[in-house]
């Protein structure tokens, strides 16, 4: 249960970071740019989360 947990935050967070990211240039929360990068956080925040608890 605890990878689960690592996996679903880390979607989160990296989905939620990468989203936020264009808004630093001025883009819409809505843009593409900003839905791609959401999307790379989720997958990257979905392999560290079970990297993380892999570890731990």
């Amino acid at each position: 249960m605890q990878t689960r947990s690592m996996v679903l935050w880390g979607a989160f967070i990296g989905s939620a970071i990468g989203g936020y990211i264009p808004s630093l240039w001025g883009a819409s929360v809505f843009s593409f740019s900003s839905l791609l990068l959401g999307a790379i956080g989720a997958v990257l925040g979905i392999w560290l989360g079970y990297r993380f608890a892999q570890n731990f």
